[in-house]
């Protein structure tokens, strides 16, 4: 298989995995940037989890990354998985830290859950190639 199986499947798969890549590619570009312009909201959360401010800016590099990532051919699964577990983080920081709602999180979780399910040929490929 190659990473570019995704093409060989039906038309509504590939356009509905760019459509949904592009929509979370938009909203982590969006917090990224936020997180690493210094959105007054942006310093107020990191500041309350605790960690510093180095966190907010490591969180929106990560971001941003997975962004960009989405939006590239050949590596879309490999964004959505590293977005994925960014979210998985959140939900926990929201949850023990923040004591605020996580679904926003979990939402974001899930949609990357689905990008990884239909690129999934994708994925398989890029391990078969990384193995050797």
């Amino acid at each position: 298989m190659s990473t570019a199986s995704i093409q060989s499947v039906r038309p509504t798969r590939r356009i509905g995995a760019w459509t949904l890549q592009s929509i979370i590619a938009a909203a982590f570009l969006a917090a990224g940037l936020a997180k690493l312009a210094g959105v007054p909201f942006m310093v107020d959360l990191f500041a309350q989890i605790g960690l510093g401010q180095w966190f907010r800016a490591v969180t929106g590099v990560v971001e941003v990354t997975g962004a960009v990532a989405l939006l590239i051919p050949g590596l879309a699964s490999i964004g959505a998985l590293w977005l994925g577990g960014t979210m998985i983080g959140a939900v926990a920081t929201h949850l023990f830290i923040l004591h605020t709602s996580p679904v926003p999180a979990i939402v974001l979780g899930l949609l990357n859950a689905v990008v990884v399910y239909l690129r999934r040929d994708e994925l398989v490929a890029l391990l078969q190639r990384v193995k050797g």
